[in-house]
């Protein structure tokens, strides 16, 4: 598996609108720096191109400041993961299945720290980084698509809704970067365990309950079975 870095206007505009529909309206303004009046607005536009010329005119003067930075950080990233790939690739098969993709491409962003997908192949991360410190949370989106991938691919019939997976999702990649030290090695700049004091405070019971079955697992199914069962006992909704 690779990954291809890339800038995209018209994705950093797709995703500002995809944000500020959540009901976290307010907070995700907040930290994409977005005043809230105009995040108000969005919110309330009933689709995407009502919202299209507005966001597109904010993003254009924004990469009007940052473009030159943004490809500039676009080689710095690349070039830090080229350190890592192929040992990075193998350790995630060897952890959990086989990719189910050979590219992986990651969007730089300015507006949006990471975001994941739910079962693709194309991941963000803001540009804003140093470029060895990024490697943990870049690693974190694309092992929690990869997971989204798993279960769908693997589980299509475990019942479970989006927002389950999602947190399954979530706790297998904390755990991915936190204690498998296959992965955890080569992701050197930034190690923080298996943390609790992340963005998702509802989902911390489930990946407490996770911990042991992880690191005591027979193979990769072997946890994710555990989690489709425990996860029935963790409402997150």
């Amino acid at each position: 598996m690779k990954i291809k870095f890339e800038i995209s206007k018209e994705y950093d505009v797709e995703m500002i609108y995809m944000m500020l529909k959540g009901d976290d309206w307010k907070l995700r303004a907040e930290r994409m720096e977005i005043a809230q009046s105009m995040a108000e607005k969005i919110h309330n536009f009933k689709n995407f191109e009502m919202a299209q010329k507005e966001l597109g005119e904010l993003v254009d003067k924004t990469y009007s400041v940052y473009l030159s930075y943004m490809e500039k950080t676009k080689v710095l990233y690349e070039n830090s993961w080229k350190e890592i790939m192929d040992d990075f690739s193998k350790a995630v098969e060897q952890s959990t299945v086989p990719w189910f993709y050979d590219e992986y491409i990651c969007i730089l962003t300015h507006f949006n720290e990471g975001i994941s997908n739910w079962d693709g192949n194309v991941v963000c991360r803001w540009w804003k980084e140093n470029p060895y410190l990024q490697r943990r949370i870049t690693a974190h989106e694309i092992l929690l698509a990869h997971y989204f991938s798993i279960h769908r691919k693997l589980y299509p019939n475990s019942g479970l809704k989006d927002l389950q997976i999602w947190a399954l999702a979530e706790v297998a990649a904390f755990a991915l970067v936190g204690l498998e030290k296959r992965i955890n090695i080569l992701l050197p700049y930034q190690v923080e365990g298996y943390y609790l004091g992340h963005n998702y405070p509802k989902i911390v019971d489930l990946q407490q309950a996770l911990k042991e079955p992880f690191l005591k697992r027979k193979d990769f199914r072997e946890y994710v079975e555990k989690g489709i069962e425990l996860i029935k006992k963790y409402p997150i909704d």
